[in-house]
């Protein structure tokens, strides 16, 4: 048992309203979370599908589908989204959630996954998709249970503003500080797990929004998962909309709440 609330895999606390094409027995599952998104959404999606459609894992074309998770957007994204769905059927599904949250959004693409592999990455494509392969063959072949991007590693390739270099490094000093994180990098928008992972730890994450990551991580690192942090090439997108204090208050409170969560992890281990 990991926590202590939880629901059962596939099946969060609040659903998908809206759907357009089913998920397929793929290699991976390319989750693209969104809110609010029409200006990018649409070239950021084909600039994807085009570069997987020629991509592969030393020499090996793997099978993927890009799954578009609408948390709840009040512009044209979810028009946008089914749209592309239907214009490339079996490529690119789109799912829209009843409510925001990034977190929430991939609790329910993954849930009702029928990949090999869940993924996701952010809608500005921060990350070099290069690296794709990378983070979903890592998995594929079997030599982790989940894989992540790191921008804090020497060699990673990193554009961005000194103020959130300096926010970055200080969370994720304070995760490894007070929570025993060993990794280095929890909120990069470039992560993915084996469907077997996922399904051991979806049930019991709680946080819906932004702190969803770094729960993630810590609860794979705490039931023993085998984890793979790479560094990567990231260009930080200028017209971010993510509210930078908000977000701080709630990853401090979910840093807090998960605290005691792993203290009742070990005491329930030693017992």
């Amino acid at each position: 048992m990991i926590g202590t609330t939880g629901t059962a895999y596939g099946a969060p606390r609040t659903g998908i309203v809206e759907r357009v094409g089913e998920p397929r027995p793929v290699d991976a599952d390319i989750v693209i979370p969104v809110y609010n998104e029409q200006e990018q959404l649409a070239e950021s999606v084909l600039t994807l599908m085009n570069h997987l459609a020629s991509s592969q894992i030393e020499g090996w074309a793997y099978t993927w589908q890009i799954v578009i998770a609408d948390n709840a957007s009040t512009d044209d994204t979810w028009a946008i989204a089914s749209r592309l769905a239907s214009q490339y059927p079996g490529r690119v599904r789109a799912v829209r959630i009843a409510r925001k949250g990034r977190g929430r959004a991939l609790k329910l693409a993954w849930g009702e996954s029928r990949a090999k592999v869940v993924s996701y990455m952010d809608v500005d494509l921060s990350t070099d998709i290069h690296q794709t392969g990378t983070l979903v063959g890592t998995l594929v072949y079997g030599f982790a249970d989940v894989a992540f991007g790191c921008r804090l590693f020497d060699d990673s390739e990193v554009t961005r503003s000194a103020k959130r270099e300096f926010i970055s490094r200080t969370y994720n000093g304070m995760l490894r500080m007070l929570l025993g994180a060993s990794f280095h990098d929890a909120q990069c928008g470039f992560k993915a797990m084996t469907a077997s992972a996922a399904r051991h730890l979806l049930p019991y994450i709680q946080d819906d929004e932004w702190f969803f990551d770094t729960e993630m991580l810590l609860l794979a690192q705490a039931t023993g998962m085998r984890m793979y942090e790479f560094p990567v090439r990231w260009v930080e997108d200028p017209g971010s909309t993510v509210n930078i204090p908000d977000t701080v208050r709630k990853d401090l409170k979910g840093m807090w709440r998960m605290n005691g969560t792993l203290n009742r992890m070990r005491v329930a281990a030693t017992a």
